[in-house]
């Protein structure tokens, strides 16, 4: 046997004399690749060509990610380099999966152009033409071994049996005894013959024969036990002899049984090709593929894909001329109850290679496609299916999630015939196609994520013919849930409704700000989804958003995948949860200052935080009592905060003097925030200092001034030196002087050292 990859660069000669001139080679340079993948008999060196897909050589650019290409052509019985590690077996193993798949791929595409022509056939009895091939003759003896254990269990049973077991009165009438003390004595006795003595040739031969390949072919066989083996130099005599058939045609009139019969085609079979040959009468055969990626592609099609007789032929033969890969509908990430279709690419690369810019281009425009099919459909209303499919929101205009991925076959060296169904999402790669930033829900807005999947699982689940529809959902739900997470992982989700009772009324009014940003699920009462992305870039542009439609929008936390309709029993506003940001004297915040998971995490629960915050003066007290409001810094100042769940849930301020800490009041706070600009305060008589124009402000509502013990009694001085030294150490930097701090209402009445 030998063993070479596809596309690995080659000297020239260690090809030519092994391939011989029948298979086109890419020449350069007095070096040489192999641009098939397949199996090939060549019948001027006697032996099998295997030539393995180009993924099983790895980034190091070697073979399984052990062997130099170049070292391990050559695997016959007194010189295999892979016997060393037990490798033999398993590249065998590998080589035969391969062949089966490409015999899969011919008889699924009969009118391919892109291998050999060979063909492939049942078992025949002798003299009917187109016999299998001799790595196909191999694989239906071992499948009949396989198969046929009881026959040989039984046969083995049989023969013992008989020999132990005594014919008592064919003994008596046959046998001469021998007479000693008035009593006879038999030397010799006849035995019951239950067991036929050309069964037991026949099984031998077969057994003789398996274990002559195993050593030639390196294929493991489980042989039944108790059978004298002929030498592997003696199958071998047989089949250069041709005294294999000639022994075979002997024996044929004594089997009757289908079994047996089946066993002296198959055998007949096997030393016929054998001896043809070893003659030099056999022709070349060879199964080869010049462009491996298309059966690739049918694997996975195979795999993943709906059944494209169920599907309209636009979806994946596009009006303009682009072919899709793989396209079948699973629920929407949105709409349980609606459908969506899912797009998919297979790659056939190497392990070294990545995405292309082009294929990363047309996987895009496959969606936007697709999207416009559908579209076309919805408002034409010609088809029956329209319904279960769901690609736009007529009330928000907003449009569903298309997800989009690409998929490849990735082999696990440290075990390469590992067979396992493993689905790995590519947390490097992450594409985005937008016409509009912070808009989920708009048409242009497309994302593509990347899977590596093991190559021989997609393999061994092709040849097996596996249509299992549970393995399909499986995998199909893989993709699905990991969507959700991606999506989840970029954007913040709410669920909106109306608080005057008209969703369509409050949309229409808020609709400019909205647009591409919400999405009305098809189930759902008066209710509809804000997406918002979480990039701190926007934080500001989210914070303003939803301070501007909160007097028309009752706001609900939501995870992606649960049920909108559910949501309104919880508690209103409950925003998730992001790290805490404080600015120090410096005025950029950075990742650095994010607080660190050794210390006191402001983010743990959703509960009520108290707001520590400073008035400067007597004109700021009496900006704050006068418009009952309270304003923290937003943006990169000093000073200022990020929103959190922290900032979010404050419903106390403890509001104490900036030159004299201990002097402090606690008031009572809406649940009602806004983000206000410098005009909207200035509107309202605070001082702007020039070179704040463009500032921020998050603003509290004050409800009531309530006694300085309803927080329990405790040291406020004590309480701000404690935080501010863990703010300190968590962010590397010195907090602003009067900065606000959050500290949650449970961990006060913690701290007894706090405590007066």
């Amino acid at each position: 046997m030998k063993l070479y990859f596809e596309e690995y660069s080659y000297p020239l000669n260690l090809l030519q004399e092994n391939i011989g001139n029948e298979v086109n080679l890419s020449q350069k340079n007095g070096t040489a690749k192999i641009p098939y993948v397949g199996y090939y008999y060549n019948a001027q060196i006697n032996d099998m060509v295997f030539i393995l897909p180009k993924v099983f050589i790895s980034e190091n650019n070697l073979a399984f990610d052990r062997y130099r290409p170049e070292e391990i052509i050559d695997l016959s019985p007194e010189n295999n380099p892979l016997k060393k590690n037990s490798d033999d077996e398993v590249v065998f193993e590998l080589s035969v999966w391969l062949y089966q798949a490409i015999s899969h791929f011919c008889e699924r595409r009969q009118n391919t152009t892109i291998t050999s022509d060979v063909q492939l056939q049942n078992i025949r009895p002798t003299g009917e033409k187109n016999a299998k091939t001799i790595i196909e003759i191999v694989l239906a003896m071992r499948d009949f071994n396989k198969n046929h254990r009881n026959l040989f269990t039984y046969i083995s049973l049989v023969k013992s049996s008989g020999n132990n077991k005594i014919h008592w009165t064919k003994t008596i009438s046959k046998v001469q005894p021998v007479l000693q003390d008035g009593k006879p004595y038999y030397m010799n006795f006849r035995n019951k013959n239950k067991v036929i003595n050309f069964d037991e040739k026949l099984i031998t031969l077969f057994y003789s024969a398996l274990n002559y390949i195993s050593l030639s072919y390196h294929f493991k066989f489980s042989l039944a036990p108790g059978y004298t083996l002929l030498k592997p130099a003696k199958i071998k005599s047989m089949i250069e002899s041709g005294k294999g058939t000639r022994y075979l045609k002997k024996i044929r009139r004594n089997y009757f049984s289908d079994e047996l019969v089946a066993l002296w085609n198959l055998l007949y079979i096997f030393f016929e090709k054998s001896e043809m040959v070893a003659s030099g009468k056999s022709y070349q055969e060879r199964l080869l593929v010049s462009n491996f990626n298309i059966v690739f592609e049918d694997m996975i099609d195979q795999l993943i894909s709906d059944d494209r007789k169920e599907l309209p032929r636009e979806l994946y033969e596009q009006q303009d001329g682009k072919m899709v890969d793989h396209i079948y509908k699973d629920k929407s990430l949105i709409d349980d109850n609606k459908d969506i279709y899912f797009i998919g690419d297979s790659k056939y690369y190497k392990e070294t290679s990545v995405y292309g810019e082009n294929s990363i281009y047309k996987q895009f425009t496959y969606a936007k496609n697709v999207i416009q099919y559908n579209i076309n459909v919805f408002n034409n209303q010609d088809n029956t299916d329209v319904n279960n499919f769901r690609y736009r929101d007529s009330l928000t205009e907003g449009y569903n999630i298309t997800p989009n991925f690409f998929i490849r076959g990735k082999i696990d060296f440290k075990n390469p015939n590992n067979c396992s169904g493993e689905l790995i999402k590519d947390n490097v790669f992450e594409r985005h196609n937008e016409h509009f930033f912070n808009r989920l829900f708009d048409r242009d807005t497309l994302f593509l994520q990347s899977y590596d999947i093991n190559f021989m699982y997609v393999v061994t689940s092709y040849v097996k013919n596996s249509n299992d529809i549970g393995v399909k959902k499986r995998i199909q739900a893989i993709f699905r849930n990991d969507f959700m997470s991606f999506i989840e992982g970029r954007f913040e989700f709410s669920v909106l409704d109306a608080k005057n009772g008209d969703l369509k009324d409050a949309v229409d009014k808020n609709f400019r700000k909205l647009n591409g940003k919400i999405y009305k699920p098809s189930d759902t009462e008066e209710l509809i989804i804000l997406a918002l992305d979480k990039d701190k870039k926007y934080q500001f542009e989210n914070l303003k958003l939803l301070s501007e439609i909160e007097n028309d929008f009752n706001i609900y936390d939501y995870s992606l995948g649960s049920n909108p309709n559910d949501i309104k029993t919880q508690s209103s506003y409950q925003i998730l949860d992001a790290p805490i940001y404080i600015a120090a004297e410096s005025d950029e915040v950075s990742d650095k200052h994010k607080i660190s998971g050794n210390v006191k995490n402001y983010k743990q629960h959703k509960q009520v935080s108290v707001l520590f915050g400073i008035y400067k003066d007597e004109e700021h007290l009496d900006w704050i009592n006068t418009n009952r409001k309270y304003n923290v810094r937003l943006g990169e100042r000093a000073g200022a905060v990020k929103r959190t769940s922290q900032v979010t849930s404050a419903e106390w301020l403890v509001l104490y003097e900036f030159q004299n800490e201990t002097n402090y009041k606690v008031y009572k706070l809406s649940n009602v925030h806004h983000i206000w600009d410098a005009i909207k305060m200035q509107e309202t008589g605070y001082n702007i200092k020039n070179g704040g124009e463009n500032n921020k402000y998050y603003i509290y509502n004050l409800l009531d001034e309530v006694s300085e013990d309803v927080l329990g009694e405790f040291d406020i001085k004590s309480i701000l030196e404690h935080e501010r030294k863990e703010i300190n150490s968590a962010t590397n930097q010195s907090l602003a002087k009067g900065a606000p701090i959050y500290i949650y209402e449970s961990d006060l009445k913690m701290w007894d050292f706090l405590k007066k």
